[in-house]
């Protein structure tokens, strides 16, 4: 149960899959908001979990991103409180706008082995050795 004034787990995952896929598209929160009919701080609040996304609201979205409201979600055995299906993971990386522009551009790259090996210099820069 997240603190008073914290946004749920939830919120948080699918405002970060709503940053990913608009960065993935290449739009930016001010052509999201436009095309949506809101205001680019409304997506930014969207984004983070601050505000909660109305399931219209979000089915525009979807159809904006051209992606699927499922997609937003994470896996129902997650919500069933069989691990934390990565949220955390996702939370932290999302955090910053490196970070998400990473995980954006993370499946544009198309060469497996590259990736891995992508993988590996991460890993290696981030220990705490």
């Amino acid at each position: 149960m997240p603190r008073i004034g914290e946004p749920e787990l939830v919120d948080t995952y699918v405002g970060a899959r709503i940053s990913l896929r608009r960065s993935a598209l290449g739009l930016s929160q001010t052509a999201l908001a436009q095309k949506l009919g809101i205001s680019f701080q409304q997506v930014q609040k969207y984004e983070t979990g601050q505000n909660r996304i109305s399931a219209s609201r979000l089915h525009r979205v979807a159809t904006v991103l051209a992606t699927s409201v499922e997609a937003f979600f994470p896996p129902v055995d997650t919500v069933r409180g069989r691990g934390d299906g990565g949220w955390e993971d996702l939370r932290r990386i999302t955090a910053t706008a490196d970070g998400r522009a990473v995980a954006a551009a993370w499946p544009l790259i198309e060469d497996r082995e590259l990736r891995r090996s992508l993988a590996r210099v991460v890993r290696a820069l981030a220990r705490d050795d």
